[in-house]
Formats: structure tokens, C-alpha cells, sequence
């Protein structure tokens, strides 16, 4: 969840003093950082999980409000709408039984949380794109009760000088649309991953983060619809980067520039040379002041929680007050199951950390627009695409996934320390999901092809086969 401010109207002193604490920080967290200020060298994995509640007839429900009030968990905390909420887990060092671990854990709070929903005639769902979303159920009267979102919606449309929000995507079908606020943000639910690494490493695992963004996707797409429309693959991608379009407006340093990116380039050095873009090349949204100690970077780290990189570097601090970095992957949608998605966090720090591990110089071997566009492809076309790889070929998707990313991803696995028969359980579903090419979004293109264009209905099947508990590529079609 974004951090929560206290007001929610700003000063042209306000966004000044703002900025010069920014500055401040940003200066003080090179300094930091070169006097050894993050000791921790321990890989750390967590996540979060973003979450719809529906009514029985699969419409959202927005009572997030009195539903956390019932489940009074601290890890489960509200999102940008009244119909989303967030759950959390306690992250876990990596090594044997970390899946397992994870995996439990989110089962434990998503049957808790489930089960506090059915005490109030509501369903929790986990779906990157809500399919029976409707236009009016995108409106302010369905924003969360916080000051935060208030002022990110009137920031972002005042930096944008008023104009409205435009949504052009073109897949299967067409979408093209006009808001006027950015709710349309809270139809691109996620499940984020987290992995701690070593400073002095952190380069090389943000760069080797973004080249497993396409095959990860590409193994996970689960968003192919809006209001009715087939869209892309991960219709989240690009529905995520208009809903809250910025590029160009209110003197961006560079008009190319976007707060929802798959980013510039490579880090050539050092993750700080990100928090530097932050500074140099985004306008504040939030120039909240904050009371925090300044050794804790609070208005760094509240800026850059309104930065939406695909991959997005985190400063936090562990419950020692010892600092640490982490690299918040964002590219994969929630569901279609807790297994599903666990295999994908299996998938993501196995080959992320075989990448880091192989001495892979990002720039040389795959240049960034490459690693870019694989990215596109895959959220567009999921595994019906093609992806170069560092090798300078380009192999087909569902190829690369198979023959030479699982292999990387166990190799990963095993280097931190996780036993085969662990590993296997978690990538053969990648694997048996990439054969059989029943993603996510296949299933629900089929499923609704079957239903005669039923959304309705669709979505219920959807639901139940979640509730089963089996991945995705052993969800029936036409049942």
C-alpha cells in the first residue's frame, strides 16, 4: 500500500520545501551508501497481493472500508478503490522451504480473509483485469477513504493541465475511452514480488530483473479483457500506464519520460542512479512533509512510492532500523491461483538470480530496447510471441520459456539453497502451464468463447475453479 499522508491540499511552498528535502535526501542517501550504510547482505523474498471483493453476481463491492474494520489484520490494508485490497505476508530469507513457506503463508491470510468476506455476502477474487468491471463502477464515489488517493488524482490532473485520462488500446478489439479522473488504475491488480538483495549487487539484479520481465509475463498473462473488449494478453500493461499518463506534462524534464515505465536504460552502476531520475526527471505528487527522521530518506521513499517502474527499487528498513535495498517486480496480474502464482515467484527468483549470478552484461548482450520490446510483446501477445534472448536469437516464446529460462530458473533456485524436489513442484507448473499454453488468459478467451460471449458466466466459472485450488493449465473449458 502507498504510503498515507496527512493532508491532501498543497502550497506552491509546499511542493518547494518539498523538493529541497528531496534534494537533501538524495544527496545524504549517496553519502549513505558509500560510508556502508546497507550492511545486509541476506536475500530476502516477499509479496503482495492485490485482491477484488464482488458481490455474488461478480460486480465489485465497495465496502473495503468495513470489510478491514471486520478482518482487523495489519497485513491485509486497502488500495485505491472501495472494491480492492492489498495482502501482505511477512517476507522470508531464501533457502530451503522459502516456497513453501510463502505459499502457506498466503493461503493462511487469503482463506482468513475469505471467510470474513462471506460473513458480509461478498467474494475475494484474484484477476489482473476484473472482466465484469463496468464503466460506472470506476468513479470517485468508489475511491478508498484515504488522503492519499485524493491528492494523487487531483495531482495527477493538475500536472496534466486538466485534460482528461485517455484509454486507446487495441488488441482483438478496440478500446478507446476518456476519464476524468484516475480510477481506471484500480482495474490492474497485481501480484508484486519482493526480493532483498546485497547493495553492492543490486545493479546487477535490477538489470537482470527486467530481462525476465517477458518470459515471466509471457508465462503469466491473466488480463485479457475490459468492458467487454479482448484486449491485449496483460491488459493491465498498458491500461496501468494510461490510467495514469503523465509524460510530457508539467515540465518533465524529458517528454519521453513516464511515471509508469518500463523505464530509460540499464543502471550502469548502482541502483542510486535511480533515485537520482527521481529527483532530476519527476515532478513531485505528494510534497507531503513528513515528520520521519531525515536518516530514514521519508520523502525519498514517499516519492518514489509515485514512480511506477515495471521493476521499482525500494529503500526500507528492517525491524532493527538496519537499511537494506530491494527490487519490487510489478509485472505479474493476480491469479488465477495461489499455486499459480507462487510457481511464478518461483520462476521470477530462480532465473533472476541464475542472470545475476552469470556475469550477463545487460547492455552488451541484450541492448535495453530490446528488453523493452520483448516486454510489450509479451504482455500484447503472451506466449503466441517471439522474444530475442542474450544469445542474439529469437526463439518463440513458449520455446525460450521451456528450453532455456526453466533451466536458468532451477539452476537459480538451487544456488539459493532450495532442494530439487521443491523446486520441481513449483516449476513444473510454469512448465506444464507453457506446454499446454493455458495461461491465465487463454483460459478466459476460451472459456468465454464457449459461454457464447457470457461474461457473467464466464467469470463465475472463473471463481470456481479458483476456489478448487488447481492451476490453470488443468481448469477445464465448457464446464
Amino acid at each position: 500500500m502507498g504510503q498515507e499522508i496527512t493532508f491532501s491540499q498543497f502550497s506552491a511552498a509546499d511542493f518547494q520545501q518539498f523538493r529541497d528535502r528531496l534534494s537533501d535526501e538524495t544527496a545524504s542517501l549517496q553519502r549513505f551508501a558509500r560510508a556502508g550504510g546497507f550492511p545486509d547482505r541476506r536475500f530476502i523474498a516477499g509479496f503482495e497481493l492485490e485482491a477484488w471483493l464482488l458481490d455474488h453476481s461478480g460486480f465489485p463491492n465497495p465496502v473495503n472500508e468495513a470489510y478491514l474494520q471486520k478482518l482487523n489484520d495489519p497485513m491485509v490494508v486497502p488500495e485505491l478503490s472501495r472494491f480492492n485490497v492489498e495482502l501482505n505476508a511477512p517476507p522470508v530469507e531464501m533457502g530451503a522451504g522459502v516456497l513453501f513457506a510463502l505459499e502457506e503463508s498466503l493461503r493462511t491470510t487469503w482463506e482468513s480473509c475469505q471467510h470474513v468476506a462471506h460473513g458480509m455476502d461478498a467474494v475475494l477474487a484474484m484477476i489482473g483485469t476484473l472482466p465484469t468491471i463496468r464503466d460506472a463502477d470506476l468513479c470517485l464515489a468508489n475511491i478508498s477513504a484515504m488522503k492519499r488517493y485524493d491528492a494523487l488524482n487531483a495531482q495527477i490532473l493538475q500536472q496534466r493541465d486538466g485534460a482528461p485520462i485517455c484509454i486507446d488500446i487495441q488488441g482483438l478489439d478496440h478500446l478507446r475511452t476518456q476519464r476524468p479522473d484516475v480510477m481506471l488504475e484500480a482495474a490492474t491488480t497485481s501480484f508484486q514480488l519482493h526480493l532483498q538483495v546485497p547493495f553492492e549487487q543490486a545493479a546487477r539484479y535490477y538489470n537482470a530483473s527486467l530481462i525476465t520481465c517477458a518470459p515471466l509475463l509471457a508465462a503469466s498473462v491473466n488480463s485479457p479483457l475490459l468492458f467487454g473488449h479482448r484486449l491485449w494478453q496483460e491488459t493491465r500493461v498498458p491500461l496501468f500506464e494510461q490510467a495514469v499518463e503523465l509524460g510530457g506534462y508539467a515540465g518533465l524534464a524529458e517528454s519521453s519520460v513516464r511515471r509508469v515505465t518500463f523505464g530509460r536504460d540499464y543502471v550502469s552502476g548502482s541502483l542510486l542512479e535511480l533515485f537520482m531520475e527521481n529527483f532530476e526527471h519527476y515532478p513531485p505528487l505528494l510534497p507531503a512533509q513528513l515528520e520521519e527522521a531525515p536518516e530514514r530518506f521519508p520523502h525519498l521513499r514517499l516519492h518514489n512510492g509515485a514512480i511506477w517502474r515495471w521493476v521499482r527499487p525500494l529503500i526500507g528498513f528492517d525491524e532493527i532500523g538496519r537499511a537494506h535495498v530491494r527490487l519490487e517486480q510489478r509485472v505479474l496480474p493476480s491469479g488465477p491461483s495461489v499455486l499459480d502464482m507462487l510457481a511464478n515467484a518461483a520462476f521470477y527468483y530462480g532465473l533472476v538470480h541464475a542472470l545475476a549470478h552469470s556475469g550477463v552484461t545487460a547492455a552488451f548482450d541484450l541492448p535495453f530496447a530490446e528488453t523493452r520490446s520483448n516486454f510489450y510483446a509479451a504482455a500484447r501477445h503472451g506466449l503466441d510471441t517471439e522474444l530475442l534472448w542474450l544469445d542474439g536469437r529469437r526463439y518463440p516464446a513458449r520455446g525460450l520459456i521451456l528450453e532455456i529460462c526453466l533451466p536458468l530458473a532451477f539452476q537459480g533456485l538451487q544456488i539459493f539453497g532450495l532442494p530439487d524436489t521443491e523446486i520441481e513442484h513449483y516449476l513444473g507448473v510454469v512448465e506444464a502451464r507453457t506446454r499446454s499454453g493455458q495461461t491465465g488468459s487463454q483460459w478466459q478467451l476460451r472459456q468465454l468463447k464457449e459461454n457464447d460471449g457470457d461474461v457473467r458466466r464466464m467469470m463465475n466459472d472463473y471463481l470456481e475453479n479458483q476456489r478448487s485450488g488447481a492451476p490453470v493449465h488443468e481448469w477445464s473449458i465448457g464446464c
